[in-house]
């Protein structure tokens, strides 16, 4: 029996003093019996069916050269750390969990840095849920979860728990799930987002403790329905967005006032046969250009959103699957004609369509037309690959390429922006315990990312690499 799991055996025999003996044969039974390629977890070691507890680690370097962005146009180097401690206790119906999230970064001289890299030593979750079955059909499940969450919603692209990203979105409230016995599903919440803290750069530079803080100024909210599998696998969904806020002492905005309707349809990746995702978001209320204090005009908002997809997985000894993409989010027309045509992804993901985020980042789906391939690999069940490229055009010529801060207000730098490349190897030591990532990301300026620089730009592409080790158990 290793050292690990007689340590928690040893817990579980507090927890139950009058079944030591017991918990530790089934430590060993598990130690020993376990499928090679069934992942391990600590949880299980303690033998105790109603204590859930897990520790999530991931380490990484990474360095970005030739930074694309106009406010910094040299090299970052950053090496971050993120863990996550989960403790569940399932007393059926009712389940009690809590989260904490320590996320630092340590870099070299000039790398910018926010609150997407740092967020140390913070609850991120702390629930209660209430789940219960066959409660108005036979067959059905609902769960009632509230307090402070995190949430995937849809399809992750305007509300997710973030992955790649080294701080994760963190809300305050209620989320309610109903599933039926054919697999249609209805979901709906209301939360207030958590601001993460510190915000200051000599803060956020030094890894300093501040407990992050819920915004009463704003109101988040939104509801699904997809409904049961059709068609050899094709599901049909329809979704709302609401998002209502203010200024607040912990957070400045731009007073969006948000309602994003939106429809999908998609059928999931499988060997020998086609997948798609088509999803379409419409956005409508009113917001202001900026979050700068003295931006006081509000704008009518009208945007809309896009992604078309489509691939097949060949039934093969590797697994290839190659998918074509195509991405739009509509931009702002006219700076000047009192409307804000720039589509918000509201507290959405983006690294799983458009590539690494961290100290990279470069593309967005605001402003933007970005059709692209990708090619996957899986060579053995140790060894997963993929490789992806992209073009980006912005969608309006007079609004900005955001990740970059750049714009040409008067737009006579062009739309095209530039080319993306980008590859990953995923190294599974232990399958869902112990991997490591070798990736990367070139993008290779266009036009409107040479002409619209302030003092001109060289061309010189961006170069993104990182690494990074993450152990589960």
């Amino acid at each position: 029996m290793s050292g690990a799991a007689l340590a928690l055996a040893v817990l579980a025999a507090i927890a139950r003093p009058d079944a030591q003996a017991c918990t530790t044969v089934a430590v060993a039974n598990a130690t020993t019996r376990r499928p090679p390629w069934e992942p391990w977890r600590a949880h299980e070691a303690a033998g105790v069916s109603w204590l859930k507890f897990g520790l999530d680690h991931r380490s990484r370097f990474e360095h970005l050269r030739n930074d694309f962005r106009e406010s910094h146009r040299g090299d970052s180097t950053a090496f971050s750390m993120r863990t996550l401690l989960t403790l569940e206790l399932d007393l059926d119906p009712l389940v009690l969990g809590v989260e904490g999230k320590d996320s630092r970064a340590w870099t070299s001289a000039g790398t910018p840095v926010d609150t997407t890299h740092v967020d140390p030593l913070e609850l991120l979750q702390a629930y209660v849920q209430l789940r219960g079955e066959d409660v108005v059909v036979v067959g059905d499940s609902l769960s009632i979860t509230g307090g402070r969450i995190t949430m995937d919603f849809v399809n992750r692209r305007l509300v997710a728990r973030n992955e790649f990203r080294n701080t994760i979105n963190a809300f305050a409230g209620l989320d309610v799930r109903w599933e039926g016995p054919r697999r249609a599903e209805l979901r709906s919440f209301v939360v207030m987002p958590v601001v993460r803290l510190p915000s200051g750069a000599h803060s956020l530079r030094d890894n300093r403790i501040e407990f992050d803080r819920t915004n009463t100024d704003a109101l988040l909210w939104g509801a699904q329905f997809v409904g049961a599998p059709v068609a050899d696998g094709i599901r049909l969904g329809a979704f709302v967005i609401g998002l209502h806020e203010q200024d607040s002492p912990i957070a400045a905005s731009a007073e969006r006032q948000l309602v994003t309707p939106g429809l999908r349809a998609y059928r999931s990746p499988e060997p020998g046969r086609v997948d798609f995702d088509v999803e379409v978001a419409g956005q409508f209320g009113r917001s202001r250009a900026s979050t700068e204090p003295d931006d006081r005009e509000d704008l009518t908002h009208l945007a809309f959103g896009l992604h078309a997809s489509t691939g097949y997985r060949f039934d093969t000894s590797w697994k290839p699957r190659m998918a074509l993409m195509l991405d739009v989010g509509s931009g702002d027309r006219d700076p000047d004609d009192g409307r804000n045509g720039r589509f918000d992804t509201l507290f959405g993901a983006r690294r799983f369509d458009f590539g690494p985020t961290g100290f990279y980042g470069a593309l967005a789906r605001r402003n933007a037309v970005t059709p692209g391939w990708r090619l996957e690999l899986e060579p053995h069940r140790r060894l997963d690959a993929f490789a992806a490229y992209r073009l980006l055009w912005l969608a309006s010529a007079k609004d900005s390429w955001t990740t970059a801060s750049l714009r040409d207000r008067d737009g006579t730098s062009g739309t095209f922006v530039g080319q993306q490349i980008e590859g990953r190897v995923r190294v599974h030591f232990l399958p869902k315990n112990l991997a490591l990532d070798l990736g990367g990301a070139l993008f290779v300026r266009g036009r409107f990312a040479r002409d619209a620089a302030e003092g001109g730009d060289p061309g010189a592409p961006a170069v993104y690499v990182y690494t990074q080790l993450t152990a589960t158990i």
